[in-house]
């Protein structure tokens, strides 16, 4: 069986979570912070996620990971068939993760910890998230999923970017970034009703307390 190692307050963990979870593919959960023993033995660089395959061999990097499980098991696939369509999945995927979720995430020290932001950085990473929503309005369909008529992971890389998004600029900026794309608010209520987010959003929470006490040890 296949073993996936992070915890549930990741979301690049939950990213891959999801797409066990949407194409049915059994696997055990191992909660594991950051450079644990664990961790360093399954992803030298001892970051998560990382998986185990079912011969034992030893992935990390989400990108990585759901492409495997794409290729390894093509039952209910979450990439389009035809090569243009899968080049645009490939493009919100990438764009959410490099525009979105890693500007946000410059501003997540502070958000956990309350540290001090400096202000040439907060105007850059709003700046920043400013364009890049921008950019999604004119990209993505919501019609009803990101790429389209069908789910796909254009849809799980979004909505856990979005978290990070969603989460720094309320914290940091009273900023709701839902309302800066038509059609947003309605898709993210959309995937939050899904059982696989529910499930996912629920693991979370159950978390939360254990992530705090990891973050307040380092």
């Amino acid at each position: 069986m296949i073993i996936l190692y992070g915890f549930p307050y990741s979301n690049y963990h939950n990213i891959v979570k999801h797409a066990l979870l949407q194409k049915g593919i059994a696997f055990e959960e191992r909660i594991e912070y950051p450079k644990s023993e664990v961790m360093q033995a399954v992803n030298p660089i001892g970051k998560v996620p990382a998986l185990t395959t079912e011969s034992g061999m030893h992935l990390s990097e989400s990108s990585v990971l759901v492409d495997y499980l794409e290729d390894a098991y093509p039952e209910h696939p979450l990439y389009p068939a035809n090569p243009e369509a899968r080049a645009q999945v490939r493009r919100l995927m990438k764009m959410s993760e490099l525009y979105l979720e890693l500007p946000a995430r410059r501003l997540l020290p502070a958000v956990l910890g309350k540290v001090a932001v400096d202000d040439l950085v907060k105007r850059e990473v709003k700046f920043t998230l400013r364009n890049s929503l921008k950019s999604l309005s004119q990209l993505a369909k919501f019609s009803p999923y990101a790429a389209g008529d069908t789910f796909t992971l254009a849809d799980i890389y979004l909505r856990y970017s979005l978290t990070m998004a969603k989460w720094v600029c309320h914290a940091q900026f009273n900023w709701n970034v839902l309302e800066d794309v038509p059609g947003l608010a309605a898709w993210d209520a959309m995937m939050a009703e899904s059982e696989v987010s529910k499930k996912i959003d629920e693991d979370l929470r159950n978390n939360s307390k254990a992530f705090k006490a990891y973050v307040a040890s380092l």
